[in-house]
């Protein structure tokens, strides 16, 4: 939404101060500027990128525009999961809860908290890590080495679509100049035409340039750097379940380890100790 609304506000301010200075709009109508720029750009990145990150850009960009940043609700029910499934590894065993990290979304357990079982990425976490204990005999600072090595490789994947866009955006101005020399080539060819014939060539030409830096530094370069907080935001995200998994694994009591786990959440959305233990309570009734 906020990604929709800075759109309109740069477009509304480059549009909005040319037309205060008198400009002709229909001069930066230059249909075929944007056939040159969008599809020599749109080339390149099929060029670039195999057919997983064209893929992967795509369903960034879509949830780029309908995403929503992590609520204290979301971080609030991720630690009462987690303190669900210590509770009933501590009072009935680890083998208790072989059935529900099989088939998280047929475990009543999981099925309380029905926004982090959307989250395929975070029920992984929890269930590989949960498997790993249940089956192996890893040592602590073994399994915190092997979730940061998930977590990092997570990252990188999640980082991509917006290193492709980032390219993408680093080719435009060029783009546009290679429109703008196509632009003078044409006006040449119509050297001998009126003044005002060729004055209206070459503002069409000069078009191609300002629309290469305007799509750069107003829209696809913007874009790149809002996927790149996304991908934080998700990490930041596991990172709080990483964090409540080890401190537990390394022999901390449920509410210990999900207080581990609380201190490590984004202050602007991190549930105090008092509203955890409200959402506790409201849970057990």
């Amino acid at each position: 939404m906020f990604a929709i609304i800075g759109m309109i506000i740069v477009t509304a301010s480059v549009v909005g101060g040319y037309l205060m200075e008198h400009g002709n709009l229909s001069l930066l109508v230059q249909p075929a500027e944007l056939v040159i720029i969008g599809g020599a750009a749109l080339g390149g990145f099929v060029v670039a990128s195999p057919l997983k990150i064209i893929k992967a850009v795509i369903s960034a960009i879509t949830r780029m525009f309908s995403h929503k940043p992590y609520s204290k609700e979301e971080y609030a029910e991720a630690l009462m999961l987690l303190n669900g499934i210590f509770y009933k590894i501590r009072q009935q065993g680890l083998v208790s809860v072989e059935s529900d990290v099989d088939s998280p979304k047929d475990s009543p357990l999981f099925n309380r908290y029905p926004k982090i079982l959307k989250n395929h990425h975070a029920i992984n976490l929890i269930t590989d890590t949960l498997r790993t204990v249940m089956t192996t005999t890893i040592a602590p600072h073994e399994m915190e080495a092997l979730i940061d090595t998930e977590l990092e490789s997570h990252h990188e994947e999640g980082l991509l679509p917006s290193q492709s866009l980032s390219t993408v955006a680093d080719s435009l101005p060029g783009l546009g100049i290679v429109a703008a020399v196509l632009g003078v080539v044409l006006t040449m060819g119509k050297i001998s035409e009126p003044p005002e014939v060729i004055g209206h060539s070459v503002g069409a030409a000069l078009v191609g340039t300002f629309l290469g830096v305007l799509l750069c530094y107003g829209y696809v370069g913007p874009m790149a750097k809002n996927l790149e907080h996304i991908a934080m935001e998700d990490l930041q995200y596991l990172n709080v379940l990483k964090v409540a998994l080890l401190a537990f694994i390394g022999g901390a009591a449920p509410k210990v380890a999900v207080e581990f786990g609380r201190r490590v959440i984004p202050a602007n959305v991190k549930p105090s100790f008092a509203e955890l233990e409200e959402s506790f309570r409201q849970a057990k009734k």
